[in-house]
C-alpha cells in the first residue's frame, strides 16, 4: 500500500535518511522504531511531501507520490497524526474535527463522522465546544487522531503518538490504534516506545542514524537482543 524505495533525504547539505526502504501492506499495523534524531519524523515528512527525497521514490497504492504536494498526497487517502499533536488551539473540538474534513466533498456526511469519532473518544463529545488549547495532552492526542479520521483515510500515519502521555493514556492510545485497524484503516506508526508499538504492530523496522538496520515481525523484534538492549531495557 505504501512503499519507500531507496530514499535519501537531506536538509541542505546534511543527509538524514540514507537508502531507506520499507513497505506497509493493506490492513497492517507497521511500526518504525528509533531513538531521537534517528530520522523517524523526517521519514514522515518525506512521505507527506513536506520534504522531498533527493533520491528514491515513495509510492502509495502503486502510484508515485514523492515530488507531489502535501494536499495532493492527503487527497489520495493518507492522513497524518503529527508529532506533538498540533491541534488548532483557538478552535473548539468540533471545529478541529471539521478541519480534518476540509478536503472532502461529501459534507452531508460530516456530522455522522463526527459522531463516530465521539463514539471512539467519548471524552471529546463532552468537550465539543471547548477550545482545544485548554485541554490536557491526552485529550489533544485523542483530538489529533479524531481529526485525522475525519478525512476518511485508507492509511493513517502516526508520529510519536505516545509522546508526553502518562502510561495509562499511552495504553489508551494503542488500544485505539487497534480499534481503528478493525475499521479497515491501515496504520503506520513511528514510535520511541518500542514495547507498546511492537505489541500492537504486525511488523516493524528499526531506524538508526538514517539507516534501516532491522526489519522483522513484531514478535521476532521483541525477542531480538539488539532491540531489547537499545529499546526495551533488557
Amino acid at each position: 500500500m505504501l512503499e519507500l524505495q531507496g530514499v535519501d533525504t537531506f536538509y541542505g547539505p546534511s543527509q538524514i535518511l540514507n537508502d531507506v526502504s520499507l513497505q506497509v501492506n493493506q490492513g497492517e499495523i507497521v511500526c518504525l522504531l528509533g531513538a531521537n534524531a534517528a530520522g523517524k519524523t523526517t521519514t514522515m515528512k518525506t512521505i507527506f511531501g513536506i520534504v522531498r527525497p533527493r533520491r528514491g521514490v515513495v509510492t502509495f497504492e502503486g502510484q508515485q507520490i514523492s515530488g507531489t504536494s502535501t494536499d495532493n498526497i492527503i487527497g489520495k487517502g493518507l492522513a497524518l497524526v503529527p508529532e506533538g499533536r498540533r491541534v488548532f488551539s483557538r478552535m473548539s473540538v468540533h471545529e478541529n474535527l471539521e478541519m480534518g474534513a476540509y478536503m472532502r466533498n461529501n459534507r452531508a456526511e460530516l456530522q455522522s463522522d463526527i459522531e463516530r469519532v465521539y463514539t471512539l473518544f467519548p471524552r471529546l463529545k463532552e468537550r465539543d465546544k471547548q477550545l482545544s488549547g485548554t485541554m490536557s495532552g491526552g485529550e489533544q492526542q485523542m483530538l489529533a487522531i479524531g481529526r485525522a479520521l475525519m478525512s476518511r483515510p485508507r492509511l493513517m500515519c502516526m508520529d510519536e503518538p505516545s509522546m508526553g502521555l502518562s502510561p495509562i493514556l499511552v495504553q489508551t492510545v494503542f488500544d485505539t490504534i487497534q480499534e481503528i485497524r478493525k475499521t479497515g484503516v491501515t496504520i503506520f506508526v513511528v514510535e520511541q516506545n518500542a514495547f507498546m508499538a511492537l505489541n500492537v504492530a504486525d511488523r516493524g523496522y528499526v531506524l538508526q542514524q538514517g539507516h534501516i538496520v532491522l526489519s522483522d515481525t513484531s514478535k521476532n523484534l521483541l525477542d531480538n537482543d539488539l532491540v531489547r538492549r537499545a529499546y526495551l531495557g533488557g
